[in-house]
């Protein structure tokens, strides 16, 4: 259960800190929350009675050694401070960000999951019979085409979608907006989910501008959408775990795969930092990896 913070518990600099999140760089709301959970149990380690201008590195690392979480959940606590103390920094009210030299907690990388081209078409094979397995079926197909978030397709509304050139616009994280194009298969479903069946999704009194409405007529939710993903793999026979994400790393691994460019795959992700886009490529390696094991006479004499 989340821990409920009351404005007035923080001290007056965080809580500045936090309306620059809020407002300035725009963070969703989740994140800021967490932000503001994570300086909350700080500033009770300290005891809320310690200057946080004075505050060390060794106050740090006692700090995050004392977490006793995991491994992501402390390098999250020091991102979080290395952030608040660098932006005290940066309005000169510290010449030195105490995080500084503070060892980052050893992650071990979780490669993304993702499908193979086998699995995509599979999955995107299933028969439509009713409105509802058009509208499904539009979503997948722009997903895998697009690679955008789940919540950036949720909220796709009619203005967002060109047809003219097989395009559409999504507004990001931080309310960043990019144009991502989309391919025949995505805009022959859309269109025909649009033209054909969305209104038949309408219910009396209930009227939306997001394009992808649930059986009570209302935008279907990141939950709903979830659910009918996991019915349809057991319907199609995939046994991992699919989730809109995986068609995101689907999309972005298949695209390296064939050769596209690690930053245009950065754009259409609408990734800030080329480092996120990267893990990409440990995931091609890795399949070429065994691939080459699987072929090289060699390679295979050596397993036997």
């Amino acid at each position: 259960m989340k821990r409920v913070i009351e404005k007035e518990c923080l001290p007056p600099v965080m809580e500045e800190y936090i309306r620059i999140l809020k407002y300035e760089r725009k963070l969703s709301s989740n994140t800021v929350e967490s932000y503001e959970n994570n300086l909350y149990t700080f500033w009770t380690y300290l005891g809320k009675n310690k200057d946080l201008l004075k505050v060390s590195k060794e106050d740090i690392e006692h700090f995050i050694q004392t977490v006793h979480q995991k491994e992501t959940t402390k390098a999250h606590y020091l991102t979080v401070l290395r952030s608040f103390y660098g932006f005290l920094v940066d309005n000169e009210r510290l010449s030195k960000n105490p995080c500084d030299g503070v060892l980052m907690p050893k992650l071990t990388e979780r490669l993304p999951k993702y499908l193979s081209y086998e699995e995509v078409d599979l999955l995107l094979s299933f028969p439509l019979k009713t409105a509802y397995d058009y509208r499904t079926k539009a979503m997948l197909e722009l997903l895998y085409a697009t690679g955008m978030r789940v919540s950036e397709l949720l909220s796709l509304k009619f203005y967002m979608v060109d047809f003219d050139n097989d395009c559409v616009k999504v507004e990001g994280k931080g309310s960043k907006e990019r144009i991502i194009p989309f391919n025949e298969p995505a805009k022959k479903y859309l269109s025909f989910y649009l033209k054909d069946y969305r209104g038949l999704l309408v219910k009396k009194g209930k009227n939306y501008d997001e394009l992808f409405l649930n059986n009570r007529g209302t935008p279907i939710t990141r939950q709903g959408l979830y659910k009918l993903l996991k019915e349809l793999c057991v319907k199609v026979g995939i046994k991992k775990d699919v989730s809109p994400h995986v068609l995101r790393h689907s999309f972005a691994t298949h695209l390296l795969k064939n050769g596209a460019d690690l930053r245009v795959i950065q754009e259409l992700l609408g990734h800030s930092d080329i480092s996120t886009t990267q893990i990409y490529t440990h995931v091609s390696n890795e399949k070429m990896k065994e691939e080459y094991e699987s072929a090289h006479p060699r390679a295979k004499k050596e397993k036997e």
